[in-house]
């Protein structure tokens, strides 16, 4: 078991989104991402229906899972669930310049550059506020902690969990 969410998160490359549309209803998609600290950023086009929603509704919930093939069993699978505020950084500012400089890193910096050229891509960050992780059968934990990626034990709700 990973030691905290960073670790888990070592070898994502994508996040899956979940926004909310116009009418309330819940949207789901993926974009590539990179983490500084305890902020999650994305770099998305405003063709995107989840970019829509995210400047008209700033709460989104991000979602990490193992990997089918990787899993001992498909019912327990890893996984963590980060719900967020957003915001959109401006294009051409300093903010913006350095994160596009992280996103390279992290990722072709041909394609990034490519993305940057068509004008419609925007750096969106996420700030967690709640968040819960699941390692296994009773192994499901809170986020927490100074970067927000701590495992915090659950208190005990007095209830057995899983027939026990």
């Amino acid at each position: 078991m990973a030691n905290n969410l960073n670790e888990f998160l070592e070898n994502f490359k994508s996040l899956s989104m979940s926004t909310i549309d116009d009418k309330g209803n819940p949207f789901s998609s993926y974009a590539p991402f990179i983490k500084i600290e305890d902020k999650y950023y994305v770099y998305i086009s405003l063709m995107a229906k989840h970019t829509t929603n995210l400047k008209n509704n700033n709460i989104c919930s991000l979602f990490f899972v193992e990997d089918e093939s990787a899993c001992s069993n498909i019912f327990a699978r890893k996984r963590a669930m980060v719900q967020c505020n957003s915001k959109m950084i401006n294009q051409d500012t300093k903010e913006e310049i350095v994160l596009l400089e992280e996103f390279k890193v992290k990722f072709d910096d041909s394609m990034i550059s490519m993305l940057k050229s068509m004008k419609d891509f925007y750096v969106f960050e996420f700030t967690p506020f709640y968040g819960e992780a699941v390692f296994g059968f009773g192994k499901a934990y809170n986020l927490g902690g100074k970067d927000f990626s701590e495992f915090v034990e659950r208190e005990n709700t007095g209830t057995k969990g899983h027939g026990k």
